[in-house]
């Protein structure tokens, strides 16, 4: 177990830092510049494109440990090194292995689009529409949520409005130095737990993949930490987005072994804070009859720098909310009926009514 998270989160990790670092000098020769405007928080031109980095980051050592499972299935020779309980996997993940390649097509397809937004910032509509083309592509694919209904379209919808509602929430939290990207890495890493260590057995695609996508977060953080020296732009918010939403529903999070439904909320508590700020934002833009894709600083970030946070500050108190929310998806593992789980709801609720005050104590502060 050790092996195989030190590996995956190192070979992703130098790979994101390493490009990362290249866009850093290449981006400005690209055009790929993020421009200071009222309603952004940075204050001096910034490099875009360190999306660019966070894809390779994942790709590239996925693309090298399909290669190499590749040449041991049909070598017929297992290294001494490789671990026993590794090794028994090799033929499940190149089974698996067309439908993974799918998913990281269709998030590549959403890092273009990104970046051509953060080139010519590209009307919200067409993004959207390419955004439900791709999500239906997967679903149609067999990337869908089970749920304990006998209707199969319903999983089909709730997957296709997930995977939207994600790949937005993360675009919209990217707007502050090290907030998406650090977000994203704290609920991969605790995604990762679950599988490798709350399931009846190891599901290690799926918890290999989180791992790479972490680690690859790690990489791109190094450059992107207050102040920062380079942006995912929007190729990156979509891309992790997307692939948050698809390892969540791969994973299928409730246990056939387990008589436990409770923990399918598990993606749910993980994900609590980004998905509140994105329907809270939707609302407010509503409410004040804006287009609920026009950019401004109606966020629970701006919020908090509004009662008198630093940016960095705000930054690691949302990643506190989100550590707290995410653990709750842990203790749900361990509970073995509905009355503890509405206990772990209940806390979660919490948490988010707080931030609801604090968002609430902003806005009136700003005189909104």
């Amino acid at each position: 177990m050790i092996f195989f998270v030190a590996s995956c989160l190192l070979a992703s990790f130098l790979t994101s830092l390493v490009v990362t670092a290249l866009m850093r000098r290449w981006a400005p020769k690209w055009g790929l510049i993020d421009q200071p405007a009222a309603r952004k928080v940075h204050v001096t031109p910034t490099p875009l494109g360190g999306g660019i980095g966070i894809w390779t980051g994942v790709v590239l050592p996925i693309g090298l440990v399909q290669a190499a499972v590749l040449f041991l299935t049909r070598s017929g020779q297992v290294p001494a090194w490789l671990p026993a309980e590794l090794a028994v996997h090799l033929d499940g993940v190149l089974a698996r292995s067309g439908q993974m390649w799918a998913i990281l097509a269709a998030g590549t397809v959403m890092a273009v689009m990104g970046l051509l937004d953060d080139l010519n910032n590209l009307p919200w509509l067409p993004r959207l529409v390419v955004q439900m083309v791709i999500a239906g592509a997967l679903v149609a694919g067999g990337v869908r949520v089970s749920i304990f209904v006998s209707a199969g379209w319903v999983g089909s919808v709730i997957t296709l409005l997930w995977i939207l509602v994600l790949v937005n929430a993360f675009n919209f939290l990217d707007n502050m130095d090290g907030l998406s990207s650090g977000i994203a890495m704290i609920a991969a890493l605790l995604f990762a737990a679950i599988m490798l260590t709350a399931t009846s057995e190891p599901r290690w695609l799926v918890g290999g993949v989180l791992l790479v996508l972490a680690g690859s977060l790690g990489g791109f953080l190094v450059h992107n930490r207050p102040p920062a020296k380079i942006f995912m732009g929007d190729s990156g918010s979509y891309f992790i987005g997307l692939l948050l939403a698809t390892m969540t529903v791969l994973g299928t999070f409730y246990d056939d072994s387990s008589t436990s439904r409770h923990v399918i909320l598990a993606p749910l508590c993980i994900l609590a804070v980004p998905l509140y700020d994105f329907c809270s934002v939707m609302l407010i833009r509503i409410s004040q009859g804006r287009s609920p894709f026009h950019p401004d600083k109606s966020h629970f970030s701006h919020r908090l720098v509004e009662v008198g946070l630093k940016p960095s500050h705000a930054v690691l108190t949302i990643y506190l909310a989100t550590l707290m929310t995410g653990l709750g998806a842990l203790l749900l593992y361990r509970l073995s009926d509905w009355s503890g789980a509405l206990l772990v709801v209940a806390l979660i609720s919490s948490v988010l009514a707080i931030v609801a005050i604090l968002e609430t104590a902003g806005r009136r502060n700003n005189g909104d």
